[in-house]
């Protein structure tokens, strides 16, 4: 058995959520000569490449406003994912992190985080090589060829997290249904590179009663502590009431033997 009890972070869902939020703001311009007509946003959504390229086939005008798909348009998927070797840390180290319940007095404890890679695909699909351009210009000048994003209790409760996007390569491919004058589908495909961690289970360690902290002169490892600070509270104390007894005791020592 893993665990024992049910925990879910939900990395992987915001991870994916975090990804399509970065490119559901495109938009392409029309123009009549030199005059801006009309301003598209893209739309986008998620599901395999495959997908969205037998939908377009099945339909004969693409511009139809009242058919259930049409171009231009982005689809993402996740295309891998895989322990990254590279961030690996001590597996003993801890987290400590807010209370899930809310109180300033109590803490969490979770274990070191497992580093993974995800790869991200991204396609953008268009009738016309000027729509494709519009929309890989918008996307391409923010990764250089990374963008980091910060995202608020994405590892854990009470951890932000830095999630480097990486863009790995950018391909372009030509789908033609027919003869080459009736009709193409422009697929530009982008290969990203996501650096996400797993959090395992939070345990709560209850309220902190007791801290002692240890005096050393001028900073010196080599001695030993001459001062001893105890700061705790009653066993019975609650948050709303309780009363904080602080104590020092002070010793002689001078150096090591």
């Amino acid at each position: 058995m893993i665990t024992e009890n049910h925990f879910y972070h939900q990395t992987i869902k915001k991870t994916v959520s975090l990804f399509g939020t970065l490119f559901n703001n495109i938009t392409i311009a029309r123009t009549a000569g030199q005059v801006l007509s009309n301003v598209e946003r893209v739309p986008i959504s998620y599901g395999p490449k495959q997908k969205f390229l037998a939908r377009i086939a099945e339909q004969p005008d693409l511009s139809d406003p009242k058919v259930a798909i049409k171009v231009p348009r982005l689809s993402f998927e996740i295309t891998s994912i895989q322990y990254d070797t590279s961030l690996k840390m001590n597996r003993m180290n801890k987290n400590h992190v807010a209370s899930s319940e809310g109180d300033l007095l109590k803490h969490d404890i979770t274990w070191q985080s497992v580093p993974y890679t995800i790869g991200m695909q991204l396609n953008i699909y268009s009738r016309n090589q000027d729509d494709a351009l519009q929309i890989l210009e918008q996307i391409l000048p923010t990764f250089q060829p990374d963008y980091t994003v910060t995202v608020k209790d994405m590892e854990a409760p009470g951890i932000n997290a830095n999630i480097p996007i990486v863009l790995n390569s950018v391909t372009l491919s030509n789908d033609y249904e027919g003869n080459q004058e009736s009709r193409q589908t422009i697929i530009y495909t982008l290969e990203f590179t996501l650096r996400i961690r797993f959090f395992g289970p939070t345990r709560p360690t209850g309220i902190i009663r007791y801290v002692e902290g240890r005096m050393i002169p001028d900073i010196d490892t080599s001695k030993l502590p001459q001062e001893y600070v105890h700061v705790s509270v009653g066993t019975n104390d609650t948050p709303q009431n309780y009363t904080v007894h602080t104590s020092i005791d002070t010793f002689g020592f001078e150096s090591t033997p």
